[in-house]
């Protein structure tokens, strides 16, 4: 962590810690507590997750738009790119909430892996990509956590 602050300018680390508490209070809750307010939790936190995983997709059109040139193959993958979190998500929210969970789940693995690849290196600085991968790391977890808890609860 020492490395990713030092290298983070402090907002958008801030921000994006910041940004992990509604998924680690939701969880909490739907883990500690009982009835009704685990199916409450549950729901904000599938919520909470399709936003921000569409919120991800925004970020790569803003970098087509303002980095890659109109109708070249990189604006092109970078704007169908841009779209598919949010076509991850909203259909996310419709399915039970193990499936919506693995579903929201391989979105943010999914857009991970393309922000790893060379023409995305070659557009976001250095400190994003640090930042995105401990993020990412700890919203995977914590949806695994879920789909494991809930695949334990009695039917």
């Amino acid at each position: 962590m020492n490395m990713l602050s030092s290298r983070t300018p402090g907002l958008p680390l801030g921000l994006g810690l910041a940004g992990l508490l509604p998924f680690l209070l939701c969880a909490a809750i739907v883990v500690l507590m009982g009835l009704p307010w685990q199916a409450i939790a549950l729901q904000a936190f599938i919520y909470y997750s399709a936003v921000i995983l569409s919120f991800l997709g925004g970020i790569h059109w803003g970098v087509a738009m303002s980095l890659d040139h109109g109708g070249s193959g990189e604006f092109n993958g970078r704007m169908i790119m841009a779209m598919a979190p949010s076509l991850i998500a909203w259909p996310a929210l419709m399915l039970d909430a193990r499936f919506a969970l693995l579903a929201l789940m391989a979105g943010f693995l999914l857009v991970r892996l393309y922000e790893r690849q060379s023409d995305s290196i070659e557009r976001l600085p250095g400190w994003y990509r640090a930042l995105r991968t401990l993020l990412t790391v700890v919203v995977v977890l914590i949806h695994l956590v879920l789909v494991i808890w809930l695949s334990l609860l009695p039917v």
